[in-house]
């Protein structure tokens, strides 16, 4: 009677230990015991873990690197038209230029003169509005990044290397060069 009891017993726990694998049952003498097992879980938790860790900091840094051109794209998208309008401001003041004090006191052409004063200082504070200034040139020393050297002017009073004369004004956008003043610097005489 004994033998009938033990029999289904051994059924219903073979039943419940199907899933579970061998090593375990053989006591961890498998081929790896359960504190391998155990120890290797833990190194793929850690590896998975720093792997997140890698893909979290990428993300941050591509979120940083499209915040950064989106708003260089926004300070800089009027650089093509600021480019093409540096023109009208060129022939503004050679326009102005070419007044003479005469002209400036002649009742015919006061208002016309003062019209072309209005519309350079209106450009001006246009340029201003978004960001646009002249690059500074006259009696400085001759800067690469913001000149175009032209030509070299032999002069006894100022030092070589030093800007004499502005052919064309530069303009900067923000931080950016927009255009290169053309200069003539100054030369030892001969």
């Amino acid at each position: 009677m004994d033998n009938d009891k033990k029999e289904p017993l051994d059924q219903a726990v073979a039943e419940e230990l199907k899933g579970v694998p061998e090593e375990l049952l053989d006591g961890g003498k498998g081929e790896e015991s359960v504190p391998d097992e155990l120890g290797k879980l833990q190194e793929e938790l850690a590896a998975a873990q720093q792997g997140v860790l890698y893909a979290q900091a990428e993300t941050q840094n591509v979120r940083r690197r499209l915040e950064k051109d989106i708003a260089d794209a926004r300070a800089y998208a009027v650089t093509g038209f600021a480019r093409d309008i540096l023109s009208v401001a060129d022939n503004l003041s050679r326009a102005l230029d070419a007044v003479s004090p005469e002209m400036r006191e002649d009742d015919k052409f006061k208002s016309f003169v003062a019209g072309i004063e209005a519309t350079q200082r209106e450009l001006d504070k246009v340029f201003a509005a978004h960001g646009i200034s002249r690059v500074a040139s006259m009696g400085l020393p001759l800067d690469p990044n913001q000149h175009q050297a032209m030509l070299e002017v032999p002069s006894a009073d100022k030092e070589p290397g030093t800007v004499v004369q502005e052919m064309q004004a530069g303009y900067m956008i923000k931080d950016r060069l927009l255009r290169p003043a053309m200069v003539a610097v100054a030369k030892k005489p001969d």
